[in-house]
């Protein structure tokens, strides 16, 4: 098969890369083809990536390309994992919430509103052109932030997505290493919306071990998501670490204020990265790619592409077409739960009934999403507005209107429609 990595020339491609050559046999890949528009950056991660197959003996071969349409062209399947705007205009994202009182973050609140308006549009032009390139029935991986949104932007516009996040399989692993057991023995009872999930149980051949970790590894498990100890055990479930942007925000803002931006720490993380991908000698990931993000990424986008490819029926946690399974929500709502991944795409599985504590939450999110789609399709300052006035984490007017303002001021350059449209 043909694999496509759109926004290939990422720091990050090479992992995604290695977990495709060691898992050589799940995945049939005879092409891989990086697309990025940033050529220095794409010959130096291309060329690394290169390196990294021929270390592994893997036949496939390795090209890239700043041609959008040449790299889909005959693509089985098409990962997208771009960043518009690139890591400047990420900490914008991360500093301007901050003025009017609110979290400055990527995926959550005006951040992530920005990231989908700027995000949306491309998106969705790659994958009407993929629609026409790519191999029939080729399929659309999103990696891309906000994974929830972009999703279900792609579904609307009727194209074969399925969203995906490391979110699951980084609580797997975390759980298996606490328990001592190999990670294919866990599996998650996983439910909510991207960045913004519970882990409601663990199951371990068949017994749900959830409340053995928080009685033996409560502390520790509290530390990896950023939340107070007492909270996790009142509430009987894993919060993943976005939910402290909604139940200690003032705190996070605070706390924001005094230290960089992620943004800033990645900027010299991928300078660094860039200089060792330039070694011609260098064929094996170097340990600093741990510090860029996105753990186990890799074996996640390699099951989830070779299930939807070899049509195996197994369950993976995506982002899918709710399509019942949360009676709360619309059919047409994108959630975040396990599902059985074959060749007709993702099928969520039931759900037991859900906490009206975590229900609401995610009823009201999804609100926001559906308002922050249609803003990003059809712009505008008044559905910008009311998209941020339906965000749990906003809900003001004032408040609403001035991260309005300042989400349009910022990201000019990357929304035509929005010059003439903020306030003085």
């Amino acid at each position: 098969m043909k694999l496509a990595v759109v926004g290939g020339g990422s720091t990050y491609t090479p992992e995604l890369v290695d977990g495709m050559a060691r898992l050589r046999d799940q995945l049939p890949l005879e092409e891989l083809v990086l697309v990025d528009p940033d050529a220095q950056r794409l010959e130096l991660v291309g060329g690394f990536s290169q390196r990294i197959m021929a270390a592994y003996d893997h036949p496939a071969k390795v090209s890239w390309t700043s041609d959008l349409d040449a790299g889909i062209d005959a693509a089985d399947a098409v990962v997208l994992q771009l960043r518009v705007g690139g890591q400047a205009a990420r900490q914008r994202d991360e500093t301007w919430p901050l003025d009017c009182g609110c979290v400055g973050q990527e995926t959550t609140g005006a951040g992530g509103l920005a990231k989908a308006l700027r995000t949306v549009p491309v998106v969705l032009d790659i994958a009407e052109r993929a629609s026409k390139l790519a191999a029939p029935g080729a399929w659309i991986v999103d990696f891309t932030n906000p994974v929830g949104i972009v999703t279900r932007a792609l579904l609307d516009g009727g194209y074969r997505a399925v969203g995906l996040c490391n979110v699951a399989i980084g609580f797997q692993r975390h759980f298996a290493t606490l328990l001592g057991i190999q990670p294919e023995r866990v599996q998650l009872d996983h439910i909510g919306l991207n960045h913004l999930s519970w882990e409601r149980g663990v199951v371990v051949d068949g017994v749900d071990v959830l409340p053995q970790l928080l009685a033996q590894h409560g502390d520790e498990i509290a530390r990896h998501i950023a939340l107070p100890p007492d909270l996790v055990r009142q509430l009987g479930v894993v919060p993943s670490y976005y939910l402290r942007y909604f139940y200690d925000h003032d705190n996070v803002v605070a706390e924001l204020r005094g230290k960089p931006t992620r943004a800033e720490v990645v900027l010299g993380v991928e300078k660094e990265l860039l200089d060792m991908y330039a070694d011609p000698s260098l064929h094996t990931k170097p340990a600093l790619l741990e510090q860029r993000g996105g753990a186990y990424y890799s074996e996640s986008a390699v099951n989830l592409i070779s299930s939807l490819v070899r049509d195996t029926n197994d369950v993976q946690v995506v982002n899918v077409r709710n399509a019942g399974t949360l009676p709360f929500l619309s059919d047409d709502a994108v959630i975040e739960m396990p599902a059985i991944i074959g060749g007709r795409g993702a099928t969520p599985l039931a759900a037991a009934p859900i906490d009206p504590l975590f229900a609401g939450l995610i009823a009201h999110v999804t609100a926001y999403e559906e308002l922050a789609v249609d803003a990003a399709i059809r712009g505008g300052r008044e559905r910008v507005f009311k998209a941020l006035l339906a965000h749990p984490l906003v809900g003001q007017i004032d408040i609403a209107n001035c991260l309005t303002d300042r989400l349009l001021a910022e990201n000019i350059d990357h929304l035509p429609w929005a010059a003439g449209n903020t306030r003085a």
